[in-house]
This record gives structure tokens, sequence and C-alpha cells, in this order.
């Protein structure tokens, strides 16, 4: 099964989680074609200056895998650098924020599987 992205609307999200800006989220498939077991499986861009406020996952883990660009992320409380390359896995029962500090577009994959 392909699925195109021409196919699938990109939704602005403002304020997400209560990080500042707009998030633009574009799913990479279908919710009907998806297993019942993953939430979000998307393309993510944070325009500078935007990003995701912190919050914690239960019952299910979180995978950042970053396209384009760099950011700050608050790792369960520790803040760290993340940029295009790296992925960041937050499991049951921790949390994370990622904000864009930089001067260009941060693109990634977020990937939400429940347990």
């Amino acid at each position: 099964m392909i699925t195109s992205t021409k196919t699938i609307e990109v939704e602005v999200r403002k304020e997400m989680r209560g990080g500042p800006g707009e998030v633009l989220n574009q799913a990479l498939a279908n919710k009907a074609d998806m297993p019942k077991n993953c939430r979000v499986f998307s393309i993510m861009t944070l325009k500078p200056g935007c990003g995701i406020g912190y919050h914690e996952h239960h019952g299910e883990m979180e995978f950042y895998h970053i396209l384009e660009g760099e950011g700050i992320v608050d790792d369960n409380g520790t803040e760290k650098t993340i940029q295009a390359g790296d992925t960041m896995m937050t499991v049951n029962g921790e949390g994370h924020s990622i904000t864009n500090n930089g001067d260009k577009d941060l693109k990634m994959i977020a990937c939400v599987i429940m347990d």
C-alpha cells in the first residue's frame, strides 16, 4: 500500500501542547490504515521560534527523528541540542518538549506507539 502525501492535508496546530507558535502536521498514513497501536505517524514542521510544549507519555512512547534543522529538547527535565539525523525516544512515564531555536525550519518525523 502506498499513501501519497498529496492526498493528506497539512493540519496547522497552534500552541501545540502549550508550546510557542504553530506546528504544521502532515500525517504519513491515513488513520484507517495505521495499526491500532500507532497513534501518530507524521512529518511535523516547526518554524523558527515555534515548538511543542512539555508533555508526558503514559501508556505509550514517542520517537522524534529530525530530518532538517535543529532545536532544543527538554528530555525528561534535561535540555539538549538536537539536529538533523538525530532521533529522540521518550518512553512510557517520561516527558519531553522541543523548540526550534535555529533560523531554518525544523522538520521531523513523529511516531507515537501505544503499549
